[in-house]
């Protein structure tokens, strides 16, 4: 079982929740942008949570499917396609040997997620199938894919042989078969262009101008350029330390918000260093970092500010929602 690349798409790698473990070494965590549109795609196809998935950036590829697999896209609508047909997001969809999957033009967002059944049959590098790319390891080969590449697919466990059962057979002979059944935009992230990300008090908030700390949470900022995988780069009302001094460096975390003496913010992502030495104003908490990941260049983002306990509480009703989207997946699909 395989899936051949026709056209590698802007950038497109394999991913899953990240290398833990290593940052004492300076080993980076990595992984997916949007670790909640990739948990959702590996359940919705019957694999572990923590299977490779591609994550596809803008500008997807052409991918050919040399067997009939189980696959599910979530995420940004990069508008997939199957021999032209539209194929749904955020549910099961079954393609037939010989398809042709295309991308289209971003609708919204800016990552996608392609989980198959069973997941990709790669080496782990440091117990990871993410790829790093600046340092050349984990996913296929540790690069980007490029055109030519094939593939290899895992057969599918017990409960994404079921789910396939029940697709295939709605196929008849279209191309490719999906569910009824999908996720909740309920219990989706509120994805949009210009998000309202809760952030909790960074370290060294107390030594930004008070000023200055009210622009953080009462301003808009756009997102550069220059932004990628490692950090979003904003622009707006320049923020400044009562008190400039130098700080020693200190571990950092997915949505950390780094101030550099230029005054504009950046927000920490998946490919962050493991050190910084930029004064932190505020660390974004865990359930919003998906409506970054999601924003497009130009876009933009406001923050609000939420209690230490709002942020736990938060991430703990994620995750009991989590629990039970897993549980609706079995029972739907047995």
């Amino acid at each position: 079982m395989s899936i051949r690349v026709l056209k590698p798409g802007l950038l497109t790698t394999v991913q899953d929740l990240g290398r833990t473990g290593f940052q004492r070494y300076g080993v980076i965590v990595g992984g997916a942008m949007d670790p909640f549109a990739c948990r959702v795609a590996n359940a919705l196809v019957g694999n572990d949570e923590s299977a490779a998935a591609l994550e596809i950036t803008l500008v997807g590829p052409t991918l050919r499917f040399d067997s009939t697999l189980l696959i599910s896209i979530c995420g940004a609508d990069l508008s997939p396609t199957i021999d032209g047909q539209a194929v749904p997001l955020w549910r099961p969809v079954v393609l037939k040997e010989g398809g042709l999957l295309r991308f289209g033009a971003a609708r919204h967002g800016v990552r996608c997620y392609l989980a198959v059944s069973g997941g990709f049959d790669l080496p782990q590098a440091l117990g990871s199938y993410s790829t790093y790319l600046r340092a050349g390891i984990g996913g296929f080969q540790g690069r980007a894919l490029s055109e030519g590449d094939v593939l290899e697919v895992r057969p599918s466990n017990n409960l994404g042989r079921a789910i396939a059962d029940k697709l295939a057979a709605a196929a008849k002979d279209a191309p490719f078969a999906s569910a009824r059944w999908h996720v909740s935009s309920a219990m989706m992230p509120d994805y949009r262009p210009d998000p309202v990300v809760r952030a909790v008090e960074g370290p060294q908030m107390h030594g930004f101008d008070p000023e200055s700390v009210a622009d953080f949470f009462a301003g808009t900022f756009q997102v550069l350029p220059q932004s990628d995988r490692m950090g979003y780069r904003l622009k707006g009302e320049p923020l400044r330390l009562a008190d400039p001094a130098e700080l020693i460096s200190e571990p950092v975390a997915f949505g950390t918000v780094q101030v550099p003496p230029d005054g504009n913010p950046i927000v920490l992502m998946a490919d962050r260093q493991t050190t910084g030495g930029y004064p932190k104003i505020a660390q974004v908490i865990t359930v919003d970092l998906p409506l970054i990941a999601q924003v497009q260049i130009g876009g933009s983002i406001r923050f609000r500010p939420v209690s230490l306990r709002e942020a736990q509480e938060l991430y703990w009703i994620a995750e009991t929602e989590w629990e039970w989207l897993k549980k609706s997946i079995f029972m739907q699909f047995r």
